[in-house]
């Protein structure tokens, strides 16, 4: 029997039209369709967002990652997911494990991909790009991310603020993401460099329910959700 097909495919931020027409096909066409499990019963962001897409006869396949730093864990859970997943692609189901934003952009696809390849090398992979949240959260905003020679700087996450502090002095256009646990710090870090009434904030970008915060000099106190889902 013929080994299936595992695809990884970007659905965006939030609005389910955002994703490709090759995303689309790709999507409907697999029989089953795999994604980051929910957290307290609720459903996962990606499984929210292409639900419309979905046809009955799919089979929806919620796989678990914790959200925890130690390596051990998190290498047992991309094990048991890569083994589920593999059970499905050895009787011939193409499985397409959908993810928010871009599934090259810090994403949980990258991890599960490789632990797959290194388990069961046969199987082929394929990634379908989308839109990742820098990008819809500058078209929230009606601004360019960058122009000309601007120069880019992304940080996923702070654990130690003083990398802010680094990159402003050679970016011109910065991005953080995750910043509900150390906004307080940032908003300081800003306000030093003079940069609060350029700054913006973009929660559940392309959402219905986005919240924009624009000017943040009268915001140092912002209670950000850390899950804004």
């Amino acid at each position: 029997m013929q080994i299936g097909t595992f695809y990884g495919i970007s659905v965006g931020t939030g609005d389910p039209e955002l994703m490709t027409l090759k995303g689309l096909r790709l999507l409907q066409k697999s029989s089953v369709v795999a994604f980051p499990a929910g957290i307290n019963g609720r459903s996962g962001i990606a499984e929210r967002i292409v639900e419309s897409w979905l046809n009955p006869n799919q089979q929806k396949l919620a796989l678990h990652f914790p959200y925890v730093r130690d390596e051990e864990v998190l290498r047992q859970a991309w094990q048991e997911a890569a083994q589920k997943v593999w059970q499905n692609l050895k009787m011939g189901h193409d499985v397409a494990f959908v993810c928010e934003g871009d599934v090259s952009f810090y994403s949980t696809f990258t991890y599960l991909a490789q632990t797959l390849s290194e388990l069961h090398p046969e199987v082929v992979i394929e990634s379908v790009p989308g839109v990742c949240s820098p990008m819809a959260a500058a078209a929230n905003l009606g601004i360019p991310l960058t122009v000309r020679e601007q120069r880019l700087a992304v940080l996923p996450v702070l654990y130690n603020v003083q990398e802010l502090e680094t990159v402003l002095d050679w970016a011109d256009v910065v991005v953080l993401m995750k910043v509900s646990s150390v906004y307080d710090r940032v908003w300081q870090i800003l306000a030093r460099h003079n940069l609060l009434e350029s700054a913006s904030i973009v929660e559940r970008a392309t959402w219905e329910d986005r919240v924009i915060y624009k000017d943040l000099r009268d915001r140092p106190y912002l209670k950000l959700s850390y899950f804004p889902y």
